[in-house]
């Protein structure tokens, strides 16, 4: 099958992730130099494709990307073809389906396969452009780690050590001033991230959107600290934790976007509630933000970029469309677009086990989880 295939085009959608850069130049060298495929990448993710507005990519244009963090081809998490915002021609805007659109520029493109690295919500129109007849291969991409089909996915451990590292940092100033410091992590539905870097970074509690919590056992949790002789505690918080009466922190609402609701704020939040019940303590709070997603990634990235996208030009090769790459102990395989998405539809994502043995092992050496 792959002997027929001879131009690819990628293209990025969501927000950015460590790895993305090494994944896009591992495909194009890959492509190009083992099967002499032509590559092209569209821009801006869907929006670049029903524009038509894409940039050539060879093997030169990608050599030196493969420690930066971001996307080279841009991305956008608000373009959803088949729900896409146009022109009313009354001076408004309506929401139409304009995936035909795509797929004639596909054709009038001459691309035979169409490559797309994205999360939930990208990897849903991948499956429905394949429903149309695309050939397409899906690359996933979460820097949370919380996709079910497969172990591991680049990125989170770039973004977990740099989430260690401001644990670390925060640890000297915290017990320089005896302070209680809470530090908001990425993490909506899974606090892989969260909890991964309090353990790295000897967090005193952790707070992840599996287990609720309340801020009477997290106070408990510092004051016992303090009896220690620890009277200062780093509080590593998922964005997307809730208290446990359900209360969950919206930094704001953002309309046209497929995804809309984002958190932000909950450790701002914490900080000031506990602030009311260990008086003896100052409390900050920071978020290092977007900061997690920057900068260089890791050496364990870079490889695992590489094994994605490798096994992503095999598939190709092989005619194997309609799925996505994955890694399920150390091989790389494949699930189908129709499978990963009907299970992330159903909410079964990758979640952390509150009674499995990484939250053992950390209340084993002391962490809190607000729970008890």
């Amino acid at each position: 099958m792959g002997s027929t295939v001879k131009k690819i085009a990628l293209l990025s959608g969501g927000g950015d992730c460590p790895g993305l850069n090494a994944v896009i130049r591992t495909i194009t060298k890959t492509a190009i130099s083992k099967y002499g495929y032509e590559v092209i990448g569209f821009v801006y993710g869907y929006r670049g494709l029903y524009h038509n507005n894409y940039v050539e990519l060879t093997e030169e244009s990608v050599e030196d990307i493969y420690k930066e963090g971001g996307t080279i081809l841009y991305s956008s998490n608000k373009d959803n073809l088949f729900d896409y915002l146009v022109d009313d021609g009354h001076g408004g805007k309506v929401k139409k389906d304009v995936s035909d659109v795509a797929v004639e520029n596909l054709k009038k493109d001459g691309v035979d396969v169409l490559v797309i690295l994205g999360g939930d919500g990208t990897l849903t129109s991948a499956r429905d452009f394949s429903r149309k007849g695309v050939n397409v291969i899906g690359v996933p991409k979460t820097m949370d780690n919380d996709l079910a089909s497969t172990d591991v996915t680049y990125g989170f451990i770039s973004a977990m050590s740099v989430g260690t590292e401001f644990i670390d940092r925060l640890q000297t100033t915290a017990k320089s001033h005896h302070r209680v410091i809470c530090c908001e992590l990425m993490g909506r539905d899974a606090g892989w991230i969260t909890l991964y870097a309090g353990l790295a970074g000897n967090a005193g509690v952790c707070l992840i959107p599996e287990i609720p919590f309340t801020i009477e056992n997290i106070a408990k949790a510092i004051k016992k600290r303090d009896e220690m002789g620890l009277p200062y505690t780093v509080v590593a918080v998922a964005e997307g934790a809730k208290y446990a009466d359900g209360t969950k922190v919206i930094g704001k609402i953002v309309e046209d976007s497929p995804d809309p609701v984002r958190y932000s704020g909950l450790a701002a939040k914490v900080a000031d509630d506990l602030e009311k019940v260990i008086p003896n303590h100052e409390v900050r709070s920071v978020n290092p933000g977007h900061i997690i997603r920057g900068g260089d990634i890791t050496a364990y990235d870079r490889i695992l970029s590489i094994r994605y996208g490798v096994a992503a030009v095999e598939l190709i090769n092989e005619g194997k469309f309609g799925n996505v790459v994955t890694i399920n102990g150390d091989k790389m395989g494949y699930t189908s677009l129709e499978e990963v998405i009907g299970a992330a539809k159903i909410g079964q994502q990758k979640h952390v086990d509150p009674n499995g043995e990484l939250v053992k092992a950390a209340k084993a050496i002391g962490i809190s989880f607000g729970d008890e």
